[in-house]
């Protein structure tokens, strides 16, 4: 039986599989130039090879049920809460990845949780080259990570989805080294319950790029840690100093306001 823990082991550090790959993202289950597939982090019926971490909770409690699969569907639901009470969330897969092409399927559903902040709205996001889920404080909210962020429309305003957020790092754009916590894509703004295809390019410590239904809407080079963030100061401690983020966890984000993915798949690409 394909066992895709085992494959996406192959994706880690030097260990890539090879593949020529081609500018634009690839259909599910089709095969690369190489003969590769990519492979589904998320099997449609369970968490299994994912890890809860909410704020103020230790690792591996689904805090409310945040996290759960209905109907084949990964879904951050708030319905078992009566007020949000700041409990950002991240459901982590289980091991570090380096270079490789992430996808996701999403929408966002229903209501913004009471008490839910109002950034927070249609508001979700796919942590990269993210700190491990055990290196987490206990109360800490986002993990030291580049966040692909995802976002809804309101019905009448533009607002790009697959933008950059940076708890806790840097990025270099444009040449210059990138400060902003958050920057815009150049993606179109959707709109209600739709879904939306976002895809992610991740070349260790080189280049990111960020698509979204097939067109490039944002890339930028060399992620690094943030000397000025206390918990990126920690890790750096720990790496003896060296900043580049060569590697890290992918994890799900939940920030008050429902959404639900039907797809969370992964191509591993050669360093």
């Amino acid at each position: 039986m394909f066992n895709p823990t085992r494959r996406a082991g192959a994706a880690l550090g030097l260990a890539g599989v090879l593949w020529a790959g081609a500018p634009g993202p690839t259909r599910a289950g089709e095969a690369t130039p190489a003969g590769e597939r990519w492979i589904p982090l998320f099997n449609g019926r369970d968490l299994t090879g994912w890890k809860v971490k909410i704020t103020g909770f230790p690792l591996g409690e689904n805090y409310r049920d945040t996290f759960r699969v209905e109907d084949g569907v990964l879904r951050v639901a708030y319905d078992r809460y009566a007020r949000f009470d700041g409990r950002f969330g991240h459901l982590f897969y289980e091991q570090p990845f380096s270079h490789y092409r992430l996808r996701v399927e999403y929408r966002f559903v229903g209501e913004q949780t009471p008490g839910g902040p109002g950034w927070a709205w249609r508001n979700s996001g796919l942590m990269v080259h993210s700190q491990a889920p055990e290196s987490l404080r206990l109360d800490q909210e986002f993990p030291v990570s580049i966040e692909v962020q995802l976002l809804g429309g309101d019905g009448r305003t533009e607002r790009p989805t697959a933008n950059l957020c940076t708890p806790g790092t840097h990025v270099v754009l444009g040449g210059k080294l990138h400060t902003p916590h958050c920057t815009h894509s150049r993606s179109k703004t959707f709109h209600g319950d739709q879904w939306v295809t976002v895809e992610v390019e991740v070349r260790g410590d080189a280049r990111l790029r960020h698509f979204v239904n097939g067109e490039l809407v944002l890339e930028y080079e060399q992620p690094q840690l943030d000397p000025g963030d206390a918990d990126a100061r920690r890790l750096l401690e720990q790496r003896g100093g060296d900043k580049r983020l060569r590697a890290g966890y992918i994890a799900l984000q939940a920030e008050s306001h429902p959404v639900e993915f039907r797809k969370v798949e992964l191509l591993p690409l050669e360093p």
